[in-house]
């Protein structure tokens, strides 16, 4: 399964990792992704979505049903 986020979309980004001697090499800055489940009280059952933590708060703020039906508008969520 792939390091993509459900609700938001964020995935790895790419950089670099600079040592004490300045010198670089390519790293990657993967998202705080968990594993979590919510409860749709409209469709009375719960789903299991891989996302990110700042997704889990945008979720607490605006409610699962708004955000599973604004990831499925911005083809984040699959249905």
């Amino acid at each position: 399964m792939s390091r993509i986020c459900e609700i938001t979309g964020k995935k790895a980004m790419v950089g670099n990792s600079v040592s004490h001697s300045n010198s670089k090499s390519k790293r990657r800055f993967n998202p705080n992704l968990q594993e979590k489940r919510f409860f749709i009280p409209e469709e009375k059952k719960w789903v299991t979505l891989k996302v990110s933590t700042s997704a889990i708060k945008i979720i607490n703020r605006r409610g699962i049903s708004a955000c599973i039906k604004e990831a499925r508008e911005k083809g984040f969520l699959a249905k």
